[in-house]
């Protein structure tokens, strides 16, 4: 009788268990190279950046991201057109359609410009961003990002910058 009721309960413990899914870690670091065209915000021209990135995972496909970027961009209006530094953190949101080996997204970050010439000069800015992060394996991910930022600064127009970029990221 006790092989019964064990082979009884066994049988239904395997009836009712749920599928197995994959499940990646819920944060990552990575790094990202890219370029970043500013349209003359600030004064400056078009450069590459190199950048920092890291995300956490929440819940339901929604992860909060930051990327902190920094870049040398030729300042337009200086005499002699003159690399400057800038320096643009975001903190951001953004929604994955797909939590498996190949994640697509949207989302949008706000993002802070600070440019290092003469007088430093901070611009706040919100920008829509899109990409997509392929898995190598359960714990890295190769990604493409592109991202348009409007920049509001006070008694100036607005100002944007165009971002484009490729990263690798660990997961843990």
């Amino acid at each position: 009788m006790r092989t019964l009721l064990c082979t009884v309960a066994f049988t239904l413990a395997l009836l009712g268990a749920a599928p197995a899914h994959a499940q990646f870690a819920n944060r990552s670091l990575g790094l990202s190279l890219g370029y970043m065209d500013f349209h003359r915000t600030a004064g400056l021209d078009r450069a590459f950046f190199l950048g920092i990135d890291a995300s956490l995972y929440i819940e339901n496909g929604f992860e909060v991201v930051s990327l902190s970027k920094i870049a040398l961009p030729q300042d337009t209006t200086a005499e002699n057109n003159e690399r400057v530094v800038g320096l643009a953190p975001s903190l951001g949101i953004r929604y994955l359609f797909s939590e498996e080996s190949i994640r697509p997204y949207v989302g949008t970050d706000i993002s802070y410009l600070a440019i290092f010439k003469e007088s430093v000069n901070n611009l706040v800015g919100v920008g829509p961003n899109v990409g997509v992060d392929f898995f190598t394996s359960d714990s890295v991910s190769l990604g493409l990002r592109a991202q348009y930022n409007f920049y509001l600064a006070l008694n100036e127009k607005v100002q944007t910058s165009l971002a484009l970029s490729a990263g690798a990221a660990a997961y843990f």
